[in-house]
């Protein structure tokens, strides 16, 4: 069995480490890692590879053990759900690093966010993506008021990806009311994987 010691590693360092160690066909492996967000991302990682995953510890040691066991599941590194096309047509990827479209009026730019997200959601072909980054995250809080129209997105079909290393810094990962929470790799891998790129 092989251990991938990630332990102190920031975002996305622990799902590198982890796919690294796949690369090598491995059948068994554990995964250490000190945050609830990395086992979160890992064990997404891990279970998309057909691995059953049994995670031990608490806040600071976690233990990841995962193992394909008789299960007849191989595959090969596949890409995130992220990479899935949109609706009849090329895939689109939006990365949003704000809480408002524009700057300089903050009131206004809430609006408008909110309206950009709303209109968003209401299009034939929604995007595959929605990456949210920086204050960005904040849009995904249940108590939002743009948390509804991501929700729409998400059940559209969008993959709403919310950055785990922000919600940290915010202290706000609990109160993350839609999407997943991920990390720099997955998202990077979405960004890149699509199409067409709007950034807000």
């Amino acid at each position: 069995m092989i251990t991938v010691n990630a332990m102190g590693k920031n975002c996305p360092e622990p799902v590198i480490m982890t796919r690294a160690a796949l690369k090598q066909g491995v059948s068994e492996l554990e995964v250490l890692v000190d945050n609830a967000v990395a086992v979160s991302n890992v064990t997404r990682l891990l279970e998309g590879q057909g691995f059953r995953v049994l995670c031990q510890g608490n806040e600071g040691e976690y233990r990841l053990t995962a193992d394909k066991g008789s299960s007849d599941v191989t595959g090969t590194l596949s890409s995130p759900p992220s990479s899935k096309r949109s609706r009849g047509g090329a895939r689109l990827a939006v990365l949003i690093a704000g809480r408002t479209l524009g700057r300089e009026d903050r009131e206004l730019g809430e609006v408008l966010i909110k309206g950009f997200l709303g209109t968003l959601s209401k299009l034939e072909t929604p995007p595959a993506t929605v990456a949210l980054m920086n204050e960005g995250v904040k849009l995904a809080l249940s108590d939002a008021s743009t948390c509804d129209h991501l929700k729409d997105l998400e059940g559209a079909g969008t993959n709403i990806l919310v950055c785990g290393t922000c919600t940290n810094h915010f202290g706000i990962t609990e109160r993350v009311g839609v999407g997943t929470i991920s990390n720099m790799f997955e998202i990077l891998e979405a960004i890149t994987g699509a199409d067409k790129i709007l950034s807000v």
